[in-house]
């Protein structure tokens, strides 16, 4: 039996994915849960075989939560599955550790398939994400991101994480929600194709973009 833990905000498709794998059967399912915090906890409860693993969820992002379960436990098996495949989630999530990158309009012989070959250790790709990849390794090595590639609010955002400030805190700087920085910090991850906050603020540093600059831009 593959032991699997399924992290996502939307009941009805943890409800879909428990029946398919209860018909497909060789599944135990050990728990279910909403969001990326409550996916850390259960991951070190339980210790599944697979994690199937949602991004875009309330509080801790899929992201995150793939980043800290692996921290935690290196070995552990995530299968991102999730409706985007735009470039700023696959390439966080894929150096958070994720194993495999599935979207859901995969088929459900697609799903239960890469969920036995994650359980094995191999990658599993969509056809969609296998080629963003591959475009990205036939890159020129020497190709680095540039902070060109970030709108000015972006870079404001970047030079904050740099200070070592929480997003709540540069919410309360640039005088917006939250959620709106959660969605700046996904953007430059995925722009600058780095994983962390920490690799961030790196980033920053060594880009020389720390200096203090105007943060209450307008929007863009």
């Amino acid at each position: 039996m593959i032991r699997v833990l399924i992290v996502d905000d939307h009941a009805i498709v943890r409800k879909g994915i428990r029946a398919l794998l209860f018909e497909s059967g060789g599944f135990e399912i050990v728990a279910e849960v909403a969001d990326g915090q409550a996916a850390v906890v259960a991951a070190a409860e339980f210790k599944p075989d697979v994690i199937l693993m949602d991004l875009l969820m309330p509080g801790m992002d899929g992201i995150e939560a793939t980043r800290r379960i692996t921290d935690q436990q290196p070995g552990a098996r995530i299968l991102v599955l999730t409706s985007f495949a735009a470039d700023n989630k696959l390439f966080p999530a894929i150096k958070a550790g994720a194993l495999g990158y599935l979207l859901k309009d995969s088929s459900p012989e697609d799903l239960v398939r890469a969920i036995r070959q994650i359980h094995r250790g191999e990658p599993a790709l969509h056809p969609t994400i296998a080629r963003k990849l591959l475009q990205e390794i036939v890159q020129p090595a020497d190709l680095q991101p540039a902070p060109e590639a970030l709108t000015a609010r972006e870079l404001a955002v970047l030079r904050l994480i740099a200070q070592g400030l929480r997003n709540q805190e540069i919410a309360d700087e640039l005088a917006v929600s939250e959620a709106t920085v959660r969605a700046h910090v996904s953007r430059i991850l995925g722009k600058l194709h780095l994983a962390s906050r920490t690799q961030a603020a790196l980033y920053a540093v060594r880009e020389g973009l720390t200096s203090d600059g105007e943060t209450s831009l307008d929007e863009g």
